[in-house]
């Protein structure tokens, strides 16, 4: 029976070289995961060297400079799937990146994924490898990752990492569907009133003048903001722009970041929106620390970071510090406004029952699909309103420039 020579990973940090007898690589791989050893390279021992040259060292690529990380979240949740995969049907480490790498066509993530590979093949744990690219794979991937080492069941929570990315993948790709036809009716309804103004309104005008009457009241109202527009418009250009900067710097800062997520809370139906697509990132997040067997603390402490809106954020930090100091959580968002009383209760009845998990993940289910119903509702109420705005200005234009040619033709009669 052949002999194969193994390097082999025990625990986060401890790496070391053994020699195993199977009857083949995959037999050996499995051996050695039964063992409680994740392998890093497996080479048969006569033919070690060979192996190390063809197994052990993947494809080279050009660096071209400094490795910069640039991926899409979409290829980063592809090369999650695929490791875990890779992982599952027995692969060493090494050897699984240097699948992946060959078959990546992103020059950036092959360099990026190339040195994770060195630094595996040198000792570095994956996480370690992986938290050099934080732009990539954020706190709570590399949390996850190293709980997945250390409980030796890393294939489990890499499948678990890239379905709750694709889960948050789908949910933005739905809402930037749902935006995308009332925008393009914003753009298109923009350009026609801005060429009617720039083009058609003022050859009406001139015609206007000559006829030497009064014109009605509708179209001196529109000749009004068009001679605005036509001659004021560099002064507007350079209101939009001071208003942008100013709000950007506002928003930079603590307090002014925490005001205008306070005002987005109370507006009326964008406010309830972005509560609960909050709660379902936080809860999903949350749940899935907690049956990676992340402790509750440390799990809130890396889910905190997900959110986005200042003052959904605070509450739950301040939960976080009331639950450090011997509180409960489902009690401590009970006092928080903006935590509605769904979850706080869900919560409060999974920490009594020692369910916790399953009250976030129905939390989560029961917010996405309210998330998901508010993105259809407000789809199909923002195209009718936009084309009611748009049809009421257009319109109304269209009514100022004829109400003349009306009134001469009364005259005439």
């Amino acid at each position: 029976m052949p002999i194969y020579k193994c390097r082999v990973k025990k625990g986060a940090e401890e790496v070391s070289e053994q020699n195993i007898e199977a009857e083949s690589e995959k037999d050996a791989v499995e051996k050695l995961s039964g063992m409680g050893l994740l392998p890093l390279k497996v080479a048969e021992l006569a033919q070690d060297d060979e192996a190390q040259a063809t197994r052990g060292q993947p494809a080279r690529v050009p660096r071209g400079g400094t490795i910069r990380g640039k991926a899409k979240s979409r290829e980063i949740t592809v090369f999650t799937r695929q490791l875990a995969s890779l992982f599952k049907s027995g692969v060493p480490i090494l050897t699984a990146l240097n699948i992946i790498i060959e078959q990546s066509e992103n020059a950036s993530l092959k360099v990026m994924l190339l040195d994770i590979h060195d630094a595996v093949k040198e000792g570095s744990t994956l996480s370690a490898a992986l938290e050099k690219y934080p732009r990539a794979f954020p706190p709570l991937y590399i949390a996850m990752v190293r709980t997945g080492e250390n409980s030796g069941a890393l294939p489990v929570v890499l499948f678990s990492i890239a379905d709750h990315r694709i889960k948050e993948e789908t949910m933005i790709s739905r809402l930037r569907m749902a935006m995308a036809y009332p925008l393009l009716m914003a753009v298109v309804g923009a350009g026609t009133i801005i060429f009617m103004f720039a083009f058609v309104i003022p050859r009406l005008t001139k015609i206007y003048v000559t006829m030497g009457q009064t014109l009605p009241l509708p179209t001196r109202i529109l000749l009004a903001v068009s001679d605005f527009f036509a001659k004021g418009w560099p002064v507007l250009v350079l209101v939009l722009a001071a208003g942008i900067f100013i709000f950007r710097r506002q928003t930079a800062t603590e307090k002014g970041k925490e005001a205008w997520s306070r005002f987005v809370l109370k507006l009326p139906v964008w406010g309830k929106f972005v509560v609960k697509a909050e709660l379902v990132r936080f809860c999903r997040t949350f749940g899935l620390l907690m049956k990676s067997g992340v402790p509750i603390l440390s799990a809130i402490n890396i889910a905190i970071p997900v959110l986005e809106n200042d003052v959904v954020k605070n509450q739950i930090s301040q939960s976080y510090k009331e639950l450090e100091h011997g509180g409960t959580f489902g009690r401590s968002l009970k006092n928080s406004r903006a935590i509605p009383l769904f979850m706080s209760n869900l919560v409060s009845v999974g920490e009594e029952s020692g369910r916790l998990q399953d009250a976030l993940e129905e939390v989560a289910s029961s917010y996405e699909r309210d998330t998901e119903e508010a993105i259809r509702m407000m789809s199909n109420l923002l195209e009718p309103l936009m084309i009611l705005f748009m049809g009421l200005i257009v319109g109304f234009m269209v009514i100022a420039m004829l109400l003349p040619i009306f009134d001469i033709n009364t005259a005439m009669q």
